[in-house]
Protein backbone atom coordinates (compact mmCIF):
# COMPACT_ATOMS: atom_id res chain seq x y z
CA UNK A 1 0.00 0.00 0.00
CA UNK A 2 1.52 3.34 -0.78
CA UNK A 3 0.29 6.55 0.85
CA UNK A 4 0.90 9.84 -1.60
CA UNK A 5 1.43 12.87 0.24
CA UNK A 6 1.95 16.06 -1.92
CA UNK A 7 3.88 19.08 -0.90
CA UNK A 8 1.50 21.38 -2.06
CA UNK A 9 -1.18 19.72 0.26
CA UNK A 10 1.16 20.47 3.09
CA UNK A 11 -0.29 22.63 6.57
CA UNK A 12 1.94 25.98 5.95
CA UNK A 13 2.86 28.70 8.26
CA UNK A 14 4.29 31.77 7.65
CA UNK A 15 5.77 34.05 10.65
CA UNK A 16 7.62 36.62 8.94
CA UNK A 17 10.85 35.25 10.60
CA UNK A 18 10.28 31.86 9.72
CA UNK A 19 8.13 29.77 6.82
CA UNK A 20 6.97 26.38 7.55
CA UNK A 21 5.42 23.57 5.86
CA UNK A 22 4.48 20.98 8.27
CA UNK A 23 4.19 17.25 6.92
CA UNK A 24 2.18 16.03 9.69
CA UNK A 25 -0.52 17.83 12.16
CA UNK A 26 1.41 20.87 14.23
CA UNK A 27 0.94 23.54 15.98
CA UNK A 28 -2.02 25.04 14.41
CA UNK A 29 -2.10 22.98 11.84
CA UNK A 30 -4.77 20.46 12.03
CA UNK A 31 -5.17 17.06 9.58
CA UNK A 32 -6.75 14.27 11.10
CA UNK A 33 -5.84 12.07 7.87
CA UNK A 34 -2.14 13.01 8.97
CA UNK A 35 -1.21 13.38 12.31
CA UNK A 36 1.85 10.50 12.60
CA UNK A 37 2.87 7.74 10.22
CA UNK A 38 3.67 5.44 12.53
CA UNK A 39 6.21 6.76 15.54
CA UNK A 40 6.89 9.67 12.77
CA UNK A 41 5.20 12.22 14.43
CA UNK A 42 6.56 15.44 12.79
CA UNK A 43 8.25 16.42 9.62
CA UNK A 44 9.00 20.21 9.26
CA UNK A 45 10.86 21.88 6.56
CA UNK A 46 11.70 25.45 7.97
CA UNK A 47 13.75 28.09 6.58
CA UNK A 48 14.84 30.76 8.96
CA UNK A 49 15.53 34.48 7.93
CA UNK A 50 18.82 35.93 8.97
CA UNK A 51 19.86 36.30 12.36
CA UNK A 52 16.47 35.32 13.98
CA UNK A 53 15.48 33.29 16.71
CA UNK A 54 13.67 30.03 18.08
CA UNK A 55 12.85 31.34 21.82
CA UNK A 56 14.21 28.63 24.90
CA UNK A 57 11.20 26.36 24.69
CA UNK A 58 10.73 22.64 26.64
CA UNK A 59 10.30 19.02 24.99
CA UNK A 60 9.65 15.74 26.66
CA UNK A 61 9.54 12.32 25.80
CA UNK A 62 10.03 12.88 22.22
CA UNK A 63 13.60 11.98 19.99
CA UNK A 64 13.79 14.86 17.81
CA UNK A 65 16.72 15.10 14.90
CA UNK A 66 17.70 18.52 12.81
CA UNK A 67 18.81 17.74 8.93
CA UNK A 68 20.32 20.96 7.42
CA UNK A 69 19.56 21.59 4.20
CA UNK A 70 21.73 25.17 3.53
CA UNK A 71 23.01 27.40 5.89
CA UNK A 72 24.03 26.48 9.26
CA UNK A 73 21.77 26.82 12.47
CA UNK A 74 23.00 27.00 16.13
CA UNK A 75 21.81 25.53 19.11
CA UNK A 76 21.74 26.17 22.94
CA UNK A 77 19.73 23.94 25.78
CA UNK A 78 19.72 23.05 29.38
CA UNK A 79 22.03 20.24 29.45
CA UNK A 80 24.99 22.59 28.38
CA UNK A 81 25.08 22.05 25.06
CA UNK A 82 25.81 24.76 22.62
CA UNK A 83 26.93 23.91 18.71
CA UNK A 84 26.54 25.74 15.18
CA UNK A 85 25.31 22.42 12.52
CA UNK A 86 25.93 23.18 8.64
CA UNK A 87 24.90 21.38 5.77
CA UNK A 88 25.60 17.63 6.04
CA UNK A 89 25.43 17.64 10.15
CA UNK A 90 22.86 15.92 11.84
CA UNK A 91 21.46 17.04 14.80
CA UNK A 92 20.27 14.62 17.79
CA UNK A 93 18.64 15.17 20.96
CA UNK A 94 16.70 13.08 23.12
CA UNK A 95 14.24 14.86 25.15
CA UNK A 96 13.82 12.28 27.78
CA UNK A 97 12.45 13.47 31.09
CA UNK A 98 12.76 17.20 29.83
CA UNK A 99 15.01 19.82 28.69
CA UNK A 100 14.98 23.07 27.17
CA UNK A 101 16.39 24.57 24.33
CA UNK A 102 16.82 27.53 21.68
CA UNK A 103 17.76 27.48 17.92
CA UNK A 104 18.75 30.56 16.02
CA UNK A 105 19.95 31.11 12.69
CA UNK A 106 23.61 31.24 13.19
CA UNK A 107 24.22 33.98 9.89
CA UNK A 108 22.82 37.59 9.90
CA UNK A 109 23.00 37.41 6.23
CA UNK A 110 21.29 34.36 4.77
CA UNK A 111 18.70 31.87 5.26
CA UNK A 112 19.09 28.65 7.26
CA UNK A 113 16.82 25.56 5.82
CA UNK A 114 16.41 22.92 7.18
CA UNK A 115 14.21 20.15 8.27
CA UNK A 116 13.03 19.33 11.83
CA UNK A 117 11.92 15.70 12.80
CA UNK A 118 10.13 14.17 15.79
CA UNK A 119 9.65 10.47 16.49
CA UNK A 120 7.94 9.18 19.25
CA UNK A 121 10.71 7.35 21.81
CA UNK A 122 10.38 3.46 23.15
CA UNK A 123 10.69 4.86 26.98
CA UNK A 124 9.62 7.89 28.61
CA UNK A 125 11.12 9.24 31.40
CA UNK A 126 14.81 8.78 30.19
CA UNK A 127 17.74 11.19 30.96
CA UNK A 128 17.86 14.03 27.88
CA UNK A 129 20.60 13.64 25.90
CA UNK A 130 22.47 15.05 22.71
CA UNK A 131 24.30 13.80 20.10
CA UNK A 132 25.49 15.63 16.24
CA UNK A 133 27.63 14.20 13.31
CA UNK A 134 28.65 15.26 10.00
CA UNK A 135 27.38 12.94 7.31
CA UNK A 136 28.81 14.57 3.65
CA UNK A 137 27.61 14.04 0.40
CA UNK A 138 29.90 11.51 -1.06
CA UNK A 139 28.62 8.90 1.55
CA UNK A 140 25.18 9.55 0.15
CA UNK A 141 25.74 9.64 -3.25
CA UNK A 142 23.58 6.86 -4.84
CA UNK A 143 23.15 4.39 -1.95
CA UNK A 144 21.36 4.74 1.20
CA UNK A 145 23.68 5.95 3.97
CA UNK A 146 22.48 5.11 7.32
CA UNK A 147 22.51 8.16 9.48
CA UNK A 148 20.23 7.18 12.81
CA UNK A 149 19.57 4.10 14.21
CA UNK A 150 18.62 2.38 17.52
CA UNK A 151 22.37 1.12 18.13
CA UNK A 152 24.44 3.87 16.48
CA UNK A 153 25.47 1.01 13.82
CA UNK A 154 27.82 2.18 11.03
CA UNK A 155 28.38 4.84 12.61
CA UNK A 156 25.24 6.17 12.90
CA UNK A 157 23.51 8.17 15.70
CA UNK A 158 22.13 6.19 18.15
CA UNK A 159 18.22 7.06 19.05
CA UNK A 160 15.92 5.17 21.34
CA UNK A 161 13.47 4.24 19.09
CA UNK A 162 13.14 0.79 16.74
CA UNK A 163 13.75 3.46 13.52
CA UNK A 164 16.19 4.05 11.23
CA UNK A 165 16.84 6.54 9.32
CA UNK A 166 18.69 6.69 5.55
CA UNK A 167 19.72 9.51 3.67
CA UNK A 168 20.54 9.45 0.17
CA UNK A 169 21.45 11.51 -3.19
CA UNK A 170 20.59 10.13 -6.27
CA UNK A 171 22.50 11.09 -9.43
CA UNK A 172 19.60 11.41 -12.73
CA UNK A 173 18.98 7.55 -13.30
CA UNK A 174 20.85 6.35 -10.43
CA UNK A 175 18.69 4.26 -8.44
CA UNK A 176 18.50 2.54 -4.85
CA UNK A 177 16.34 -0.10 -2.99
CA UNK A 178 15.24 -0.30 0.38
CA UNK A 179 14.06 -4.00 1.33
CA UNK A 180 11.42 -3.77 3.70
CA UNK A 181 11.34 -6.55 7.00
CA UNK A 182 8.24 -8.28 7.70
CA UNK A 183 5.82 -5.93 10.05
CA UNK A 184 7.77 -2.79 8.68
CA UNK A 185 7.03 0.55 7.42
CA UNK A 186 8.79 3.01 4.88
CA UNK A 187 8.37 6.56 4.97
CA UNK A 188 10.45 8.29 2.02
CA UNK A 189 10.74 12.49 2.26
CA UNK A 190 12.06 14.04 -0.99
CA UNK A 191 14.62 16.78 0.75
CA UNK A 192 15.14 18.29 -2.43
CA UNK A 193 14.49 17.70 -6.86
CA UNK A 194 13.53 15.10 -8.29
CA UNK A 195 13.07 11.59 -7.41
CA UNK A 196 10.84 8.06 -8.85
CA UNK A 197 9.39 5.92 -6.18
CA UNK A 198 6.61 3.50 -5.49
CA UNK A 199 4.91 4.53 -9.12
CA UNK A 200 4.92 8.43 -8.59
CA UNK A 201 7.30 11.18 -9.72
CA UNK A 202 8.54 12.96 -6.92
CA UNK A 203 9.46 16.28 -6.18
CA UNK A 204 10.77 18.69 -3.09
CA UNK A 205 8.43 18.31 0.03
CA UNK A 206 6.71 15.18 -1.35
CA UNK A 207 6.58 12.19 0.32
CA UNK A 208 5.00 8.42 0.17
CA UNK A 209 4.29 6.32 3.26
CA UNK A 210 5.02 2.35 2.30
CA UNK A 211 3.35 -0.51 4.34
CA UNK A 212 2.69 -4.40 3.03
CA UNK A 213 5.32 -3.91 0.41
CA UNK A 214 8.28 -6.03 -0.41
CA UNK A 215 10.67 -3.26 -1.13
CA UNK A 216 10.89 0.05 -2.11
CA UNK A 217 12.51 1.33 -5.29
CA UNK A 218 14.04 4.97 -5.52
CA UNK A 219 15.62 6.39 -9.02
CA UNK A 220 16.66 10.01 -9.48
CA UNK A 221 14.67 12.33 -12.07
CA UNK A 222 15.43 15.10 -14.30
CA UNK A 223 18.68 16.31 -11.97
CA UNK A 224 18.41 14.25 -9.57
CA UNK A 225 17.16 14.08 -5.89
CA UNK A 226 18.22 13.84 -2.10
CA UNK A 227 15.71 11.67 0.35
CA UNK A 228 15.37 10.54 3.43
CA UNK A 229 14.01 7.30 4.20
CA UNK A 230 12.89 6.25 7.61
CA UNK A 231 12.27 2.52 8.59
CA UNK A 232 9.59 2.49 10.69
CA UNK A 233 8.00 -0.15 13.28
Amino acid sequence: MIILRRSKDRGHAHHGWLEAYHTFSFADYRDPAHVHFRVLRVINEDRVQPGQVFPPHPHQDMETVTYIIDGALEHKDSMGTGSVIKRGDLQYMSAGAGVTHSEFNHSKSELVHLLQIWIFPSVKGAPPRYDQKHFPDHEKKDQLRLVVSPDGANGSLAMRQDARIYASVLAAGSSVTHILAKGRHVWLHVVKGHVHAGGHALSTGDAIGVSDEVKVEIQGGEGGGEILLFDLP
